[in-house]
């Protein structure tokens, strides 16, 4: 039952799905976290794999690419067409706040935008996107058992990677969002409208206000304690 952008069949996908923006990424966790793998979609190049973590638990993960459009179309079909239950995203971030280091774990506990994405819903207000709080709760305690530098809370999923206005993170700073990234708002909007659960955990990759940021093979390959933590967080949730 192939959809437009995913030609894998039901029952292919596990119930719960870890989101890794980049398709190396995907493959290198798939070859890294999990045995007996099999791949389950190919479209456009945006890699899908089920297979069995060191457990014996079994979950999928997969590509979103990037951007909103991009997770809103690959989360919407995983969760109305395949019969997934969560998606957890695994992604890199730019720090917002002086406390907040590169390669440090930002778990969203909600995610705002400045992308028109809700309008599609007609609400009479601002809608807020928020993570579901059994996955929350989860990835948060697995994380400090593994002694990570953690931090929680809102974080901004932006349209825009070059932006014209050079400063206008500085008003996120200022009202105390975390970091910014591309994807989570519409996943946490998917999430909600579908009734489905959703999570966003992040590494620091550069910043705004610390100096420094990773190569894109340390983004690849060098992100292990967010994913260790996505792993262990599907596992209790895997059926």
């Amino acid at each position: 039952m192939a959809t437009p952008h995913i030609n894998a069949n039901f029952g292919d996908f596990a119930n719960v799905v870890l989101m890794p923006g980049d398709p190396l990424r995907a493959k290198w966790m798939a070859d890294t976290f999990l045995h007996d793998v099999k791949m389950v979609t190919s479209v456009r190049n945006i890699y899908g794999y089920t297979g069995l973590t060191k457990n014996g638990k079994k979950i999928s993960i997969m590509a979103s690419g990037m951007g909103q459009p991009s997770i809103g179309i690959y989360s919407y079909e995983l969760f109305s067409k395949y019969g997934v239950d969560m998606i957890i995203r695994v992604g890199t971030c730019g720090g917002y706040q002086q406390n907040i280091n590169l390669y440090d774990v930002i778990i969203a506990s909600a995610a705002s935008t400045d992308s028109n994405w809700v309008h599609q819903y007609g609400l009479n207000g601002h809608y807020s996107a928020c993570a579901d709080y059994d996955l929350l709760e989860t990835a948060v305690n697995v994380a400090r058992s593994k002694k990570v530098n953690l931090h929680v809370g809102n974080v901004l999923s932006s349209d825009i990677f070059y932006d014209a206005d050079k400063d206008g993170w500085k008003k996120w700073q200022d009202i105390g969002v975390l970091c910014v990234e591309m994807e989570a708002f519409a996943l946490y909007c998917n999430a909600a409208k579908l009734r489905k659960k959703a999570l966003c955990i992040l590494t620091v990759s550069d910043s705004f206000v610390v100096e420094g940021e990773l190569t894109s093979e340390q983004r690849q390959a060098g992100l292990t304690r967010m994913m260790e933590i996505g792993i262990e967080t599907a596992e209790k949730f895997a059926k």
